[in-house]
């Protein structure tokens, strides 16, 4: 009992003498001195090595909540900080000691304390932030584990089928090249060229859409329901194209052409920096949202894209920081995208009928990425906005969490770590890439601090090994602008330590005590938008498909029309004269102008459905990954089995006109479930003998014959006459399972879309 009273006293008189100095204020926490109040809890920091909390988590969550964080490891090998914020040093060094808990035995890097094995996202965004420099040997080892046997960059599984659903993988480009910078080592660099080269020619054959952006998953985001209308299947997803994505494989572009030009390679450098280019330039013409001043999401449809026009945080952060967004642009998203009193959500707004997980969450990774945006674009309340919403949780739970819900704050989502790879990689970057400015080159460090003057101190960070030395740096003052930069007492013009210094190295940098010219932040309440009405064609047996119908949907005040991806009315009943034909989405509309997800499209257009030759209704095929477990059905008549040795299926059709067609491939998968595994089956589409599109037909649930879907909608222009088309397998469709690639085939549909 005397033990428990004592440490209350210590608590009160820590966050007696600690309060006084306010850094951090929104509607929901507090963050003062070495101190964080939310409501009727708060967690201070009595040492540098020491954090108490008396934060209780909500009632009946199954996963318990840290009281105290104590250091553990030997954190002596690593930067020192010392900084007058007992806080920020303690949760700076609770970073570094569960960093440690990180490194396996086989050095490689644990993603979570609940997740184990190297994730290629995960460890990539991880090492992008801090671990590049923390643990170069074991993001080394890390990211060799992500290579396949073909020499290329293993995609996560995502949503049921994993690449070319998910095509996120390009994200280890960047991270392999951070690596580089940080080492110097020329083999890395050359053995970084080879894979990255040969997954992005493989990508450049299988994800780029016709509008030259990159398909499939957003992101990181890689639970379907959390993110994306429900109608959408897997194959729908694929055909999507995604920000986040899109701005990663711009900046693999980059690391490439930069890696080509130093390795001698001048030919390939400018053949993949123009490719960057055009990337980035579509990027900029069908994201950028003039009336929002933000990015939107991803494009999603199938004849015809339409924008989710979410705020989306880790691909518009990517944005500024790899140089896709301009300056004005940078400056214009920060204000503008929309900021919680918890933070910055994964994206804004959310799912109403989805629970906590990426839907209405925040992410402490994302926002370390955001606050560096801030930082780049001279936001300063979006930066000291960000470093809040990572020091809070971290303070509050005593470990670097997964991820927090939005409705309140606290880690009741529907997965969560403590110990989390990519959120103490965040942590860690607030000091080093923040506060002390350190940005690796391939010839030396630039240093470029930003810090807010609610954080104004002197604070150094000693004992950074880089190359051949090792720095003591130490910042002073506040501000983005250097005043003055010396190394070893001697003052520099240029704040920038080359890569050949050897030894200690004393850096002291003075800030100008600026204010940069930016600080607001969109602040808002936790929006979420309207359901997604169920559309479906009214039953009118002389007009079958020409009234749309569904169900009122409550708070919705109207709805709009969509026909071939654009708005062509707004009403307020629930049926609509479809007499023209196209492809129909109906979006409910809330009274405060929110706009929900569109509903599955509807189209109206005139079908040739051709069956498939030599049609069977048995499988024989050895790379069946779960047998049928009754005789297959649902087909019309009998299917065509494909896998990596059958011969191309080709079918003759006779083009009325010259247009553009949309062709679509009936089919079953059941080698594996819709959430999870690599394995869906990939041809390429050929009329004539020439490639023309990429199909694909991931796998729809475990066993699941008879569960006959749609592949991806595949735009081709024919001319008039007659045509063969063929489904085979080429070398650039071997998916990431590498021994499963099979489906069954029922028919193909065609029809014209103009």
């Amino acid at each position: 009992m005397l033990k428990s009273v004592q440490i209350v006293l210590a608590l009160l008189l820590s966050v007696t003498v600690f309060a006084s100095r306010p850094i951090v204020s929104t509607p929901a926490y507090e963050w003062r001195g070495d101190t964080v109040f939310q409501g009727e809890f708060f967690a201070t920091a009595p040492s540098g090595q020491r954090i108490i909390s008396t934060y209780s988590a909500s009632p009946g969550y199954f996963m318990p909540v840290e009281k105290t964080w104590e250091l553990r490891n030997d954190i002596s090998q690593y930067p020192t900080l010392k900084t007058n914020n007992r806080l920020l040093e303690a949760v700076y060094n609770m970073g570094l000691d569960e960093m440690i808990n990180n490194v396996e035995p086989d050095t490689t890097l644990r993603t979570g304390k609940e997740w184990a094995g190297v994730w290629t996202r995960d460890v990539s965004y991880s090492i992008i932030l801090s671990m590049a420099a923390m643990q170069p040997e074991a993001a080394r080892i890390s990211l060799m584990r992500k290579v396949n046997s073909d020499g290329q960059i293993i995609q996560d599984t995502g949503s049921g089928g994993a690449w070319p659903i998910s095509t996120d993988r390009m994200i280890w480009a960047v991270a392999a090249y951070e690596l580089y910078k940080v080492t110097g080592d020329k083999d890395w660099l050359r053995y970084l060229y080879d894979v990255v080269k040969a997954s992005l020619e493989k990508d450049a054959l299988t994800v780029m859409s016709p509008n030259g952006l990159v398909q499939g998953e957003t992101s990181f985001i890689d639970w379907r329901e959390q993110s994306y209308p429900k109608w959408m299947q897997t194959a729908d997803i694929y055909d999507s194209e995604s920000l986040s994505t899109s701005v990663v494989h711009a900046a693999a572009m980059q690391v490439l052409a930069k890696a080509a030009l130093e390795l001698g390679h001048a030919d390939v450098s400018q053949q993949w920096q123009q490719r960057a280019d055009s990337l980035i330039k579509s990027i900029n013409e069908h994201f950028w949202l003039e009336d929002k001043g933000h990015y939107g999401m991803y494009r999603y449809g199938r004849d015809y894209k339409i924008m989710n026009p979410r705020s989306e945080t880790l691909g518009q952060s990517l944005a500024v920081l790899f140089d896709v967004a301009t300056e004005e642009q940078a400056a214009e998203l920060t204000r503008n995208s929309p900021v919680t009193k918890w933070g910055v959500p994964v994206f804004n707004p959310q799912i109403a009928d989805m629970p906590s997980y990426h839907n209405n969450a925040l992410w402490p990774f994302v926002a370390a990425y955001w606050t560096l945006a801030n930082a780049k674009a001279g936001n300063e309340e979006g930066v000291l906005q960000g470093m809040g919403s990572i020091i809070r949780p971290a303070a509050l739970f005593a470990t670097n969490k997964e991820n927090l819900t939005l409705d309140n704050g606290d880690i009741t989502t529907e997965l969560n770590s403590s110990n989390m790879l990519w959120s103490l990689a965040g942590n860690l970057a607030l000091v080093q890439k923040l506060l002390f400015g350190i940005n690796y080159e391939t010839n030396g460090i630039r240093f470029a601090p930003f810090v807010p003057e609610a954080l104004a101190d002197t604070r150094t960070l000693s004992g950074l090994h880089y190359r051949d030395a090792v720095l003591n740096i130490t910042v002073e003052g506040y501000g983005n602008e250097i005043a003055k930069f010396y190394i070893n007492g001697k003052q520099h013009k240029q704040p920038f330590l080359s890569a050949s210094s050897k030894g200690v190295q004393d850096i002291r940098i003075v800030m100008a005590d600026n204010k940069p010219a930016l600080s607001t932040v969109n602040l808002i309440d936790n929006a979420k938008s309207p359901l997604t009405p169920i559309v479906r064609w009214a039953f009118t047996p002389e007009h079958p498909f020409t009234v749309l119908e569904w169900s009122p949907i409550e708070y919705i005040a109207s709805y709009d029309i969509i026909r071939d991806g654009q708005v062509i009315d707004n009403v307020r009943t629930t049926t609509y004269n479809a007499d023209v034909p196209g492809e129909y989405m109906v979006v409910g509309v809330s009274e405060d102008g929110l706009r929900g997800f569109a509903s599955e499209p509807l189209s109206n257009r005139p079908v040739t459905v051709i069956e498939m030759p030599r049609e069977t209704d048995v499988m024989t095929s050895t790379e069946i990954s779960y047998p049928a477990t009754q005789h297959v059905q649902g087909m019309s008549g009998g299917f065509v089995e494909i896998d990596q040795t059958t011969d191309p299926v080709s079918v003759a059709f006779d083009a009325p006109t010259e247009g553009t067609y949309a062709v679509v491939i009936r089919y079953a998968n059941g080698n594996g479930p819709v959430n999870t595994e690599n394995k869906a089956a990939i041809r390429t589409l050929t009329v004539d003998g020439n490639p023309v599109a990429t199909i694909v037909m991931p796998q729809r649930g475990v066993g699941n014959w008879n569960d006959w879907g749609e592949s991806n909608h595949m735009p081709i222009i024919l001319s008039e006459g007659k045509h063969i088309m063929s489904i085979e397998m080429l070398p650039q469709n071997r998916n990431m399972n590498l021994h499963t690639n099979h489906a069954l085939i029922d028919n193909i549909k065609i029809y014209r879309l103009n």
